[in-house]
């Protein structure tokens, strides 16, 4: 038996719910006793292969306990990357988990796969800053599953200054953004969308009725949230007008640094912000664009005028 053709089997068994076995035995180049033969097979490795009524046809339903994988080469590799990543990701309580699924796999990998494997992870260096506050894996599990349910979650939350309140939300969506995990909800209390840092929640059980979900904030909730971290939870926030297109400043941008604004075809508005005016003249600055103060606090001129003269003394000696 081909373990090759049995993988293509279950693949096309994936790919649609019902299977006439003389169409499978057309796309696999076999007789159709071939076919039953490896739907066998199949079931004799723990896979729900059912036969459907009617023309003699076939169905993969969900089964009680997970089967052997049959993966193709890139997915094997994809799938152990993946788990190497998650031995120090920032879900807490996975780690031990991922390793020891990692390991299975390994041992299974054929020689070639385990090489390119091995290959990539001795060549990547990880670079970064201090990971972020993990995540308990149960939270993010109770929240994920109140988001499928469409069901109202109730938690206790920490906020930045240390305060604790608890809170009623229609969940939407979570976010992995950066080094944090968030929540994008409707806040049923304060009626507005707002995000929650997970590491600093709480659930509450049970959940709470059903409801029917809204449109997404913005359109899209990774905009949405890219705009909140950008320019309503910093101390120090500025708009500028840069003297290129929207749609040319776009790639130098990167997520949670700002948001853009389309004026015209030559200019865009720039909207950031940060801990510090000095950090708002880095960010500004980094854009590499002309640009012209809009808004910003009364401290930002100044840290303007620091930078241009340190920029200034600088090149000082060159000019002589």
């Amino acid at each position: 038996m081909s373990s090759a053709r049995l993988l293509q089997l279950l693949s096309l068994l994936q790919t649609r719910r019902d299977w006439p076995g003389a169409e499978l035995a057309d796309r696999l180049g076999v007789a159709t006793r071939t076919v039953r033969r490896d739907v066998e097979r199949l079931r004799e490795l723990g896979y729900p292969v059912h036969a459907t009524q009617g023309a003699a046809g076939y169905r993969l339903g969900a089964g009680a306990s997970l089967p052997p994988l049959l993966l193709d080469d890139d997915e094997a590799v994809a799938v152990a990357v993946g788990l190497r990543t998650a031995t120090a990701g920032s879900v807490a309580g996975i780690e031990e988990s991922s390793l020891r699924a990692l390991t299975k796999l390994e041992q299974v990998l054929p020689s070639r796969l385990r090489h390119r494997v091995n290959t990539l992870n001795l060549a990547t260096v990880r670079v970064g800053g201090a990971p972020g506050p993990a995540v308990n894996a149960d939270t993010l599990m109770a929240i994920a599953d109140a988001c499928r349910r469409h069901e109202r979650l109730r938690f206790d939350y920490t906020s930045p200054r240390g305060g604790g309140t608890t809170r009623s939300v229609e969940p939407h969506s979570l976010v992995s953004f950066g080094r944090h995990w968030y929540l994008v909800a409707w806040d049923t209390d304060r009626d507005d969308w707002r995000t929650f840092r997970v590491d600093r929640l709480t659930p509450r059980v049970p959940t709470g009725p059903r409801f029917t979900p809204r449109p997404p904030p913005e359109g899209d909730v990774a905009r949405y949230l890219s705009h909140q971290l950008s320019s309503r939870t910093w101390p120090f926030q500025a708009s500028v007008r840069l003297h290129e297109s929207a749609e040319a400043i776009a790639e130098r941008i990167w997520p949670g640094m700002g948001t853009v604004e389309a004026v015209d075809d030559h200019t865009c508005l720039l909207h950031v912000g940060a801990d510090t005016p000095s950090a708002l003249v880095w960010m500004i600055t980094s854009v590499d664009a002309g640009f012209t103060l809009v808004s910003g606090p009364p401290e930002l001129a100044d840290a303007f005028r620091a930078q241009a003269a340190r920029c200034l003394n600088a090149i000082k000696a060159m000019d002589r």
